[in-house]
C-alpha cells in the first residue's frame, strides 16, 4: 500500500478569486470545475501531482444534505462562520482505499467510505475517485482523507502537462500548527507508517517542529515557542494547516494570503 500527498484544501467562499493573487506571486492557477452532487465547486494550483484546491460552496441546500463526505460538512461548517477561511485539510493519496479501510476498522477506527466522488471539468470532462474519511476528534488537528484516483499517476501527469497546468514550484511542506508536537507527530506517523525526523527549530514561525517526509510534499508539525506566525494561527483558529512551503520560485519571501502563511525559496 502506497501513499504520497494529493493537495491541501483551502476553503474559500468565492475560489475564483484566488486565481489572480497566485498570478500576481508567480503561481498558475486554474478554475477546476464543479461538484455537482455535493454542491460545491474549486480552483485548483498544481505543484506536479500534488496541489492546492480551493473550495467554496456553490449551492448550499445541496451541501447540507451531505453526512458522509467529511469534507463537504466542514466546509459548510467553517464558511458559516466569520474569519474560518483559510487552509483546513489534507488529501492523501494511496492505490488500495478499499484495502486502508479494512485496516483501519481493524484498528478500531470510524470511517466513511470509501464512496465514489466526481468532478465536471470546464472542458466539459469528468474527473473520478475514491474518498474515505476519518472520523475526527474536535479537539485536535483535523485527520486527513484519503483519495484513490480512477487513472494512474503517470497518466495524470501527462493529461496535466498537455493542459499546460505543470511549471509552479515544488511544493516542498504543508505545515500544521498543533498544540503537542510529540504526540501529533507519532499519531500521524502510526497511521500512515512513517518515522519522524529529527526535531528542529524554525526561527521565522518561532516554533519547534518535526517532519513525516511523506512522497511527494512532507509534512510539518509545529509547537509554538512564543509569539509569532503560529501561534497567531493556533490562538485565532486552532489546531490546523497553516504554512504553504514552496521551493524553486527564484525569490526568498514570506507572506500571509488565503488565511496561511506562504513561504516561498
Amino acid at each position: 500500500m502506497l501513499f504520497s500527498f494529493d493537495h491541501l484544501v483551502i476553503f474559500l467562499k468565492k475560489p475564483e478569486e484566488a486565481l489572480v493573487p497566485l498570478y500576481e506571486k508567480g503561481l498558475h492557477a486554474i478554475n477546476g470545475g464543479h461538484h455537482q452532487w455535493w454542491g460545491t465547486y474549486n480552483s485548483l494550483s498544481y505543484f506536479g501531482l500534488s496541489y492546492i484546491e480551493f473550495l467554496g460552496i456553490e449551492d448550499l441546500l445541496i451541501a447540507v444534505k451531505q453526512r458522509k463526505n467529511r469534507l463537504i460538512t466542514e466546509v459548510v461548517e467553517k464558511l458559516s462562520k466569520k474569519g474560518q477561511e483559510g487552509p483546513a485539510k489534507i488529501a492523501i493519496r494511496t492505490n488500495r482505499i478499499h484495502q486502508l479501510a479494512a485496516r483501519l476498522k481493524e484498528e478500531g477506527r470510524t470511517v466513511y467510505g470509501p464512496f465514489p466522488g466526481e468532478r465536471v471539468r470546464t472542458d466539459g470532462q469528468i474527473i473520478k475517485w475514491s474518498l474515505l474519511f476519518l472520523e475526527n476528534d474536535p479537539n485536535e488537528l483535523t485527520m486527513p482523507f484519503f483519495i484513490e484516483w480512477e487513472k494512474p499517476d503517470e497518466e495524470r501527469f501527462l493529461d496535466l502537462k498537455e493542459q499546460g497546468l505543470i511549471g509552479n514550484p515544488a511544493f516542498k511542506s504543508v505545515g500544521f500548527v498543533v498544540h503537542n508536537l510529540e504526540n501529533t507527530i507519532t499519531r500521524w506517523g502510526e497511521l500512515l507508517k512513517l518515522q519522524p525526523c529529527e526535531e528542529f527549530i524554525d526561527a521565522a514561525m518561532n516554533a519547534r517542529c518535526q517532519k513525516l517526509d511523506l512522497s511527494g510534499t512532507s509534512l510539518l508539525f509545529c509547537t509554538p515557542l512564543g509569539e509569532g506566525p503560529a501561534k497567531k494561527v493556533l490562538e485565532e483558529k486552532g489546531e490546523t494547516p497553516f504554512l504553504i512551503n514552496l521551493e524553486g520560485t527564484n525569490q526568498t519571501d514570506m507572506f500571509e494570503m488565503f488565511g496561511g502563511v506562504w513561504r516561498v525559496q
